[in-house]
């Protein structure tokens, strides 16, 4: 296993956050520039972009004056994983009851 997902899925459980990690897949961008965009406060993007970045989900650079944020890829990629290889163990385990039942 990867690791607790329950971060992941509370940042992702958000709608603002899972907005501002689709937005940050296209493009990396400031605080700023994502408050531009989002009809909230540069300081509760921070908020969301925390929450983000504990999760794995993005990280942060600085470029000259502005921290600019972007998504990583690799770290939903993992969590898609986890969740296919639990899918795999419910369906043989579902098999088993099946063959159980009719048996």
């Amino acid at each position: 296993m990867i690791g607790n997902l329950t971060p992941v899925f509370a940042a992702l459980g958000d709608d603002t956050r899972w907005a501002i990690l689709v937005r940050l897949g296209e493009a990396p961008a400031s605080a700023s520039a994502l408050a531009k965009e989002f009809p909230i406060s540069r300081q509760a993007i921070v908020k969301h972009l925390d929450v983000l970045a504990r999760a794995g989900l993005v990280e942060s650079q600085q470029r000259g004056r502005e921290l600019v944020h972007r998504a990583l890829g690799g770290r939903l990629s993992d969590v898609a994983r986890e969740l296919e290889r639990i899918g795999e163990q419910w369906d043989a385990r579902l098999a088993r009851i099946k063959k159980l039942a009719e048996g």
